[in-house]
């Protein structure tokens, strides 16, 4: 099984969707996150994957290629301008789409922009516990 989760930047919630999901796959299974663009990782997404045990820091942030849309059996796009810009995707890929609002754009107090963070943490997540879930129980029952 091979994973990719797309975004605009690949600097926030795809990074943390990617380090869910290597957190919960099963081994064996190649998790990838990449942007339509570019624009580096997010320190405050880094701090709060640390908080919850998942360092993130040493992914990166990069642009999505033919190769990587090519080889995944599953992409999930994590806000709207990705599933608007979404590569064409090979027949036997399946797309998911799953709207988060971008923390990155929160304002207030550090302490504010902090919990947006957090809660944008923990629905990927759950998102990405859920995903995992359901393609492992999709393949118990096809017997690959």
């Amino acid at each position: 099984m091979n994973l990719l989760f797309l975004c605009t930047g690949n600097s926030c919630r795809s990074q943390m969707a990617e380090g869910w999901a290597k957190q919960f796959a099963p081994a064996g299974w190649k998790v990838e996150s990449a942007g339509i663009e570019r624009h580096g990782k997010n320190p405050r997404a880094i701090a709060v994957m640390q908080e919850a045990g998942v360092d993130i820091s040493a992914q990166e942030s990069t642009q999505v290629t033919d190769a990587m849309i090519e080889s995944a059996d599953v992409v999930v796009t994590v806000c709207g301008h990705a599933d608007e810009h979404c590569p064409v995707l090979p027949a036997s890929t399946r797309k998911e789409h799953w709207p988060l609002d971008d923390p990155a754009r929160a304002s207030g107090s550090d302490a504010e922009i902090l919990a947006v963070f957090r809660a944008t943490r923990d629905e990927v997540r759950e998102r990405v516990q859920d995903l995992v879930a359901r393609l492992v129980q999709e393949q118990q029952g096809t017997g690959t």
